[in-house]
């Protein structure tokens, strides 16, 4: 059976569950960039941050849905001249990654401004497999606020 997935606004989402899904272990040991304690101030200043990016370039991440059910939170954000794509799944939703990303990818398609997207992985990320069946190509590695990660880049056009 498949689940209905849509996206909504984060700002929809109780900030407890965010909190609950940020402070998940599991969730922080790919997150090199995750240093701090999940709180509802950090919540609200996460949610700030991604409604900012709605505002200026009307598009962002949105908060994930299964069956109306929260499972996670992702989608497109401006990094520079680029359109990065990220997806932090609950554990309990690791296994439903690529069926999120080919939908959320639908929009990239079908977006003018996207050519591309690009995805910044942790070297810890061992398991890259779903994302070279997608046909991202590996551009090398780069330091983003510090850490190293590797970037992926996928035509949309």
């Amino acid at each position: 059976m498949k689940h209905e997935i849509t996206f909504t606004r984060l700002s929809k989402i109780d900030p407890a569950e965010i909190i609950a899904h940020m402070s998940d272990p599991r969730v922080a040991e790919h997150m090199p960039l995750l240093t701090f304690e999940w709180d509802e101030a950090a919540v609200a200043k996460f949610i700030a941050t991604k409604e900012a990016c709605w505002s200026r370039d009307g598009l962002g991440h949105w908060a994930i849905l299964q069956d109306n059910q929260y499972v996670g939170w992702g989608g497109f954000q401006k990094e520079g001249d680029e359109w990065d794509y990220g997806l932090v799944l609950k554990p309990n939703s690791f296994g439903h990654g690529v069926r999120i990303s080919k939908k959320a990818f639908e929009f990239a398609v079908a977006d003018e401004r996207i050519p591309y997207v690009t995805f910044l992985l942790p070297p810890s990320r061992k398991n890259l497999g779903a994302l070279k069946r997608l046909g991202a190509e590996f551009v090398g590695e780069i330091s983003y606020d510090g850490s190293t990660f590797l970037k992926y880049q996928l035509k949309t056009k």
